[in-house]
């Protein structure tokens, strides 16, 4: 196991340079710039420049068992897309088309949210490689996804797509038993629908203060959540999305937490907090993210910048808590990188902001992937996993 973090980059291709000139182009239109993926994912296809198209070769897939027998997540590679790229569950098999093996939809509350009320709600760090976003969980509600995912699980399986549900607490909910109830609903109702269900306890994009900084309250949540899971017919794996920039022994408590109710794993980690970015290898500052601070100074930074932070936090997981799932989520735009966190141990890695800077990313990290594999004497992931 290698604990050394090295954070590869890669060579600007035509392509990339052609993604920085559509960010200049819609500069002053960044959430079209973001809603566009579903276009580009849908007709990549068909686009002869393109090139893209699901790729359902064996060379990376990758089947993710439970030692508590919930149902093994199959993965056309271990590459997911993070929440928050497709928001609304449309389409979903679409995505493979981009070189996916996974999604993760939504994040899902119970009832719709229009999100927050400040425009613009996005926006490009071009020098750093980094996007800020102050969305707010803008989503159709739990009932709306949890179908759309339902009636389209099969197609996307038959892509090579493994599909997971974030849910979170609805924002706005005072009592505590209003807040219990509110996501064990969400909880329940994309639980009938998704392969895996995420647990968002760590977004920064609203203005309420996150679960995951509630020790308490953090417990009595997974222990209502898997008490219900217990409970139900069909034993699925339920992951915690837990935040970048807690403190060791902050994030040491919620991994104890976690592991005595028989949570399978988390998601390390969510967007970093802009209040605090300066904590990371970022030029950009604080003072500069104006439109911030139009509705409260609500949001997160995702990207390059959040690596390193991201790499040692998954290295002490996979260290202490060995029987812990763990999907990492930071900063990961190079196949290299992927080599390295699957030597951490990892079951798969999220992304979502390299494909705003990176031409069909996740098609060229897997190549990168297979490489890196390769170089080390392996034919394909499965081949690597036997031998670990």
């Amino acid at each position: 196991m290698i604990f050394s973090c090295v954070d590869y980059d890669y060579t600007l291709s035509q392509g990339d340079k052609l993604l920085a000139l559509i960010r200049r182009i819609f500069h002053n239109s960044p959430e079209f710039r973001h809603d566009s993926l579903k276009h580009v994912a849908r007709y990549a296809p068909y686009i002869p420049f393109f090139g893209a198209k699901a790729n359902l070769s064996n060379s990376l897939q990758r089947v993710v068992s439970f030692a508590d027998h919930s149902n093994s997540l199959y993965f056309g590679n271990p590459i997911i897309l993070a929440a928050g790229a497709n928001k609304t569950a449309k389409r979903i098999a679409d995505y493979a088309n981009l070189g996916f093996g996974g999604i993760t939809v939504g994040t899902a509350t119970r009832n719709k949210r229009e999100g927050n009320t400040h425009k613009p709600r996005i926006g490009f760090l071009e020098e750093d490689r980094a996007i800020h976003n102050s969305m707010g969980l803008n989503n159709e509600g739990v009932d709306v996804i949890a179908k759309r995912v339902d009636e389209q699980l099969i197609h996307a399986h038959k892509k090579g797509l493994c599909v997971g549900v974030s849910v979170a607490e609805t924002p706005g909910l005072t009592d505590e038993n209003d807040k219990i109830q509110d996501i064990l609903d969400c909880f329940t109702r994309a639980y009938k629908a998704g392969d895996y269900i995420e647990i968002n306890v760590s977004c920064p994009n609203t203005g309420e203060n996150r679960l995951d900084l509630d020790t308490r309250f953090f417990e009595t949540i997974f222990s209502e959540i898997m008490h219900l899971r217990n409970t139900l017919g069909v034993r699925k794996a339920v992951f915690a999305k837990l935040s970048p920039d807690l403190s060791l022994s902050g994030l040491q408590t919620l991994l104890d937490v976690v592991s005595r109710y028989g949570v399978n794993g988390v998601v390390l980690g969510n967007t970093y907090p802009t209040a605090k970015m300066e904590s990371l290898p970022v030029n950009a500052t604080w003072d500069s993210l104006t439109t911030l601070r139009a509705d409260g100074d609500k949001g997160g930074l995702s990207g390059r910048p959040l690596y390193e932070n991201m790499f040692q936090n998954v290295a002490f997981v996979r260290k202490n808590y060995p029987h812990l799932k763990v999907m990492a989520c930071g900063g990961i735009d190079h196949g290299y990188k992927i080599f390295d966190l699957l030597q951490l141990g990892v079951c798969a890695v999220q992304c979502y902001s390299v494909v705003a800077f990176r031409w069909m990313a996740a098609h060229a990290m897997r190549r990168e992937l297979l490489a890196a594999l390769q170089g080390n004497g392996y034919k394909s992931l499965r081949d690597y996993d036997v031998a670990y």
